[in-house]
């Protein structure tokens, strides 16, 4: 049974890393606050309408690094470099087809969804640049989910320590135009973010040039293909790519029917989109170490303790998440002026802003109970109960949105809707006991 010391030195690094990460969100959001509301809420559209077809990518890695944690409970480690070096590949590959995908089809496909030419313009001004970060970024989410799943965590914070620094000067040089730089507003923002990318994975590569990881898991050997291997890794991935895809596909849709509400609206969940990302750090932190704990359990032959595992892990996620929730509804006016200087603009924030403290409590247990099905590699479970969830989720803000035309902060009530769905749907299927069953 992973002690509470043991879990904490997985998810610590994680909350470093995630937190030096959504610095990169928190920057690109101050800086495009304070540009205007067009920026600002053409900034989520982008950025989300990126990340969807990102997740991709990022839950293909999910799914290497289950098998990399099981590996390592069995005690396999060539077998841990293997698993890299195909993921890596694959990677590369699917990353050409999406870059292409994006440049392709994006600007018809926002056409369509984006009522606002003004918002649409600034969209197509920030993608042309963000797509080209997609090269760098798949290769550098598929280490962390390595060192994630050998539970050295503590790489992950360094890297990001560094992409955060980056982005946060390339932000100011480029948005404003300081120094030799010129003023490119969105487009700024998004060749910034390239840049940092860029750099975490080049560091990421230079890290890893070390015998333990080398020569005892063997990363970097690219021997013949195994197709088995990558079909195996595809088996548990596939599913957990559909589930990011859908997750994210529906925050996607959330905003482009926030997007009809104004531009007004739009802002300010924008910049509770951002505030949000940073206050649930440490739950994305602990659903990490659940999914690597849980999975390296079974891996180990100790079925018997994912139960404990989970319940000891969503606690600590409850306890932290507690004291951010305080914090956040005893200061809300400071965390908003982060992001923006306008007193109207935070002052139509701030009832959303207590809407998502509250979601955060359920939040802090659902995900560590939802990744825990991922963890078991029942991944096509899991996409089934996000896909249903996200169905009824979006159902709900449609009919609060536009049909009942609800304030903003009313709308975001559908979070409340989402975890208590998500919560009960995975604790009904772990209660079954039927992921005792499956063998990867």
């Amino acid at each position: 049974m992973p002690s509470y010391r043991s879990i904490w030195k997985i998810a610590w690094p994680i909350i470093l890393t995630l937190l030096a990460q959504n610095l990169i969100n928190v920057t690109d959001t101050a800086f495009l606050g304070r540009v205007g509301e067009v920026e600002l809420g053409a900034s989520a559209i982008a950025g989300l309408f990126y990340i969807v077809l990102f997740m991709l990518g990022f839950g293909f890695a999910i799914g290497g690094q289950i098998l990399i944690a099981r590996r390592l409970g069995e005690r396999n480690y060539r077998e841990i470099g293997r698993i890299f070096d195909h993921s890596l590949l694959f990677l590369l590959a699917l990353a050409v087809v999406l870059f292409f995908t994006i440049k392709l089809l994006a600007p018809l496909a926002l056409r369509v969804m984006i009522q606002s030419p003004q918002v649409y313009q600034a969209t197509q001004d920030y993608l042309r640049y963000r797509i080209w970060g997609i090269f760098f970024a798949f290769p550098a989410v598929l280490f962390r989910a390595y060192y994630t799943g050998i539970a050295r965590t503590k790489y992950l914070s360094w890297t990001a320590a560094l992409m955060a620094v980056v982005n946060i000067l390339f932000d100011y040089l480029l948005i404003f135009g300081h120094w030799i730089f010129p003023a490119m507003g969105i487009a700024g923002a998004a060749i910034a973010s390239v840049i940092s990318e860029t750099v975490a994975f080049v560091f990421f590569v230079l890290i890893s040039l070390t015998p333990t990881n080398l020569h005892k898991y063997q990363i970097f050997r690219f021997k013949a293909p195994q197709w088995a291997l990558l079909q195996k890794t595809l088996e548990i991935s596939v599913f957990i790519m559909m589930q990011y895809f859908v997750s994210l596909a529906g925050w996607f849709m959330f905003f482009m029917i926030i997007e009809k509400m104004g531009e007004h609206p739009l802002a300010v969940s924008n910049i509770i989109r951002s505030a949000y990302m940073v206050l649930m750090l440490p739950i994305w932190a602990f659903s990490s170490a659940a999914n690597t704990l849980v999975s390296r359990s079974i891996g180990a032959g100790q079925k018997h303790l994912v139960i404990p595992v989970i319940k000891r892990i969503a606690g600590m996620s409850f306890t932290l998440i507690f004291a951010v929730v305080l914090f956040s509804i005893c200061f809300p006016e400071l965390i908003l002026s982060v992001y923006t200087s306008d007193p109207q603009l935070i002052a139509s924030t701030l009832p959303s802003l207590y809407v998502i403290s509250g979601a955060l409590l359920l939040f802090s247990v659902v995900q560590i109970i939802f990744s825990a099905v991922s963890g078991t590699a029942n991944t096509n479970m899991a996409l089934l109960i996000e896909t249903l969830t996200i169905a009824i989720y979006l159902l709900y803000v449609y009919l609060v949105a536009l049909v009942w035309q609800q304030p903003i902060e009313v709308v975001w009530s559908s979070e409340y809707v989402y975890f208590v769905l998500l919560g009960t749907l995975s604790a009904l299927y772990l209660k079954t006991g039927r992921w005792r069953k499956k063998e990867v």
